[in-house]
């Protein structure tokens, strides 16, 4: 299984200490950095900055929301990372959510299946370098070709829902966020039965965090909590043996009261904590599902700024 990182992005962390984790993924000579998007930095302006403190580690950007970027904006800012830190450059895309699509950025959400579908197959050749010709229902952009050499990425699309994983059948890969091995092993299923030969790989991101303290412990806890009402996202916690703090998140209750009531083992079906050893045979679990490569998501805190000490413990 290849192993790679993504940057936590913690919005309770300094933001510079993404740089940090990027570093140390490089020099520990994982196979990829995934750059995110969230409350901090621009993910092009962080994957410039990133590709220039690094020598040799692959970057793949996003993933990028396709109801705020379209496919011309995607296509030349991953071409002008990969013109600015002389590296091939990679791109993932997905729906996001509705806070951040629609509240922080005020764009429409609807249709969004649609979107992603359409985003895909416009994003296509313009990554390759060809003009832009391409009228869907909710997605057009014609007429534009990239003046900078064309980076010919690598599309990965963010996945969870059906329709989502029949686009990513499309494309290279398929990534899942926050998951357990049992529903990994489904979407994958799901994705190679809507694939041609050969099927797009599967990555997952799996927050990681190696003999972790208390802080440790409720960060993760502060960014699972607010999937644990969402639709699919609850079901997969409720088969995991949690269905009754499903129910419970779904009564709305305070969160300082929700957080009281995740227990860490819930945690543990979607992470990787505890010692090396529960790591690695959680990182077994992955791979048995059909997962090819993993982002680990380090999480930083005071005693381990940028997670590097965890990603040196499972490095290799």
């Amino acid at each position: 299984m290849r192993l790679g990182v993504s940057l936590g992005l913690w919005q309770d962390r300094p933001a510079e200490e993404a740089l940090l984790t990027a570093r140390a993924a490089d020099e520990l000579g994982y196979d990829e950095l995934w750059v995110g998007e969230m409350a901090t930095y621009d993910a092009f302006a962080l994957a410039t900055a990133a590709g220039l403190s690094t020598r040799r580690i692959g970057l793949t950007v996003g993933p990028l929301a396709v109801a705020v970027r379209d496919p011309m904006m995607i296509a030349m800012g991953v071409a002008s990372v990969s013109s600015l830190v002389g590296r091939p450059v990679n791109v993932a895309v997905g729906t996001s959510s509705p806070l951040v699509v629609e509240e922080w950025h005020g764009r429409s959400r609807a249709r969004s299946a649609t979107v992603l579908r359409e985003a895909v197959r416009a994003l296509r050749p313009l990554l390759d370098g060809d003009k832009s010709d391409f009228s869907g229902e909710c997605v057009k952009s014609r007429g534009y070709r990239l003046r900078l050499p064309a980076p010919r990425a690598e599309l990965t699309v963010a996945a969870f829902g059906a329709s989502a994983v029949r686009t990513a059948a499309t494309a290279d890969r398929m990534v899942l966020n926050l998951i357990t091995p049992a529903s990994a092993a489904r979407l994958t299923a799901d994705l190679r039965a809507a694939a041609s030969v050969p099927a797009p790989r599967v990555a997952a991101w799996v927050t990681a965090a190696i003999d972790p303290g208390r802080e440790a412990v409720d960060r993760i806890r502060r960014a699972v909590v607010g999937y644990l009402a969402a639709p699919g996202y609850g079901e997969m916690f409720a088969e995991a043996g949690f269905g009754d703090v499903v129910a419970f998140a779904r009564t709305r209750p305070h969160p300082r009261e929700l957080l009281a009531a995740v227990p860490d083992d819930l945690l543990e079906s979607v992470a990787l904590l505890g010692d090396v050893d529960a790591a690695r045979e959680r990182l077994r679990a992955y791979a048995d599902a059909g997962v090819d490569e993993v982002a680990l998501v380090p999480v930083g805190t005071d005693a381990d700024p940028g997670g590097v000490a965890t990603l040196k413990a499972l490095a290799g």
